[in-house]
């Protein structure tokens, strides 16, 4: 399996501000907060500039709307235009378009990336205005009151209370509570807010395959959560091109739930997380089959019902987290290679 390809791949989906389009399809040529978050995970322990640069755009994005955020780390967005846009054009303006922008999840993996990537040494704090942008975010989902405030979460949907956006703003408030100053209360008053909700994703959703960002990327709950979390995916949700995002979805339902592709690299990876690297390897030829089956242009999802791709194709996300996934497994088998014996080998 090339994984060079891979990165050829995501390239072609790199604007020249840095940032990344989620799919050249006509649908999903703008840019998003979490997709470019997502698509450049692979690239948070490299010497290349792909993460950082990507960073930097969404920066310069959150400096132009600044004066968004400080009306909102003061008073509560009601509509939701005013919330932070969760989707830009190509030159990272705001669109004039309904949209469910009440994505706290994205600001919290934003946070989480300019921590993270701190401390992976890649060099995403340029100067005092970008460490004013991150204050500003962390005042930002102070003022929402994230642990307890409903939101449009990582399918962009019904408005409600999520686990998966609490927890990634949870994540995103501790990666960065030593670069701006953090009020302990609020990652307590999420981590409080988690024990209740958990393992649910919502009131009106028993499990969702966004809950395994709880366990990859941020790891902000115990392994006995996260083994009841990935058990219940795995059962309810795994399908044999993906995993469908939860029961009864309707989007691409065609007479059953539409299967997104990166759901099965990401099975991959909150198993190697767990240490489970039987139960990865499984989901490592799972990965190769859809990636072979397409060339590394890694479709959204399958059509449910009908088993033919659809048009977003390639997404950048489902091409990240297989790449990420297969690099990790790589790694690992090589890391685990039996060290050349000399005494039995004279």
């Amino acid at each position: 399996m090339n994984l060079d390809k891979a990165l050829q791949v995501l390239d072609q989906m790199r604007l020249p501000n840095g940032a990344y389009i989620a799919s050249p399809s006509k649908d999903y040529s703008y840019v998003w907060i979490r997709d470019i978050f997502y698509t450049t995970l692979p690239f948070l322990n490299t010497p290349s500039d792909r993460f950082e640069k990507a960073y930097h755009a969404m920066l310069d994005l959150f400096k132009r709307y600044e004066w968004k955020i400080d009306i909102h780390t003061k008073k509560k967005p009601k509509f939701l235009y005013e919330y932070i846009h969760s989707r830009y054009s190509m030159d990272l303006e705001e669109m004039n378009v309904e949209w469910g922008h009440a994505q706290n999840d994205a600001i919290g993996a934003f946070l989480w990336g300019v921590g993270e990537g701190l401390r992976h040494g890649q060099r995403v704090i340029r100067d005092e205005d970008d460490l004013r942008i991150v204050k500003k975010l962390v005042d930002y989902l102070e003022c929402l009151e994230y642990w307890r405030a409903e939101d449009n979460g990582m399918w962009e949907e019904n408005i409600e209370l999520h686990s998966s956006s609490v927890g990634a703003c949870v994540a995103g408030l501790n990666a960065v509570k030593m670069l701006v100053d953090v009020p302990p209360e609020i990652i307590t008053k999420g981590e409080e807010t988690l024990q209740r909700l958990l393992p649910r994703e919502s009131e009106s959703k028993e499990t969702d395959l966004a809950l395994l960002s709880l366990i990859f990327p941020y790891r902000v709950i115990e392994r006995s959560m996260a083994l009841k979390i990935i058990q219940r995916v795995t059962c309810f949700l795994e399908r044999s091109n993906g995993c469908i995002r939860y029961q009864h979805d309707q989007y691409y339902n065609e007479g059953s739930e539409a299967e997104w592709c990166f759901g099965l690299p990401w099975l991959g990876l909150c198993y190697l997380e767990l240490g489970m690297c039987h139960k990865a390897e499984e989901y490592r030829l799972k990965t190769e089959r859809i990636i072979s089956e397409n060339n590394w242009k890694i479709p959204e999802l399958y059509i449910g019902g009908r088993n033919i791709p659809n048009g977003n194709t390639p997404l950048a996300w489902s091409v990240s987290l297989s790449y990420l996934f297969l690099k990790s497994m790589r790694e690992k088998e090589r890391n685990q290679a039996p060290l050349y014996d000399a005494a039995n080998n004279e």
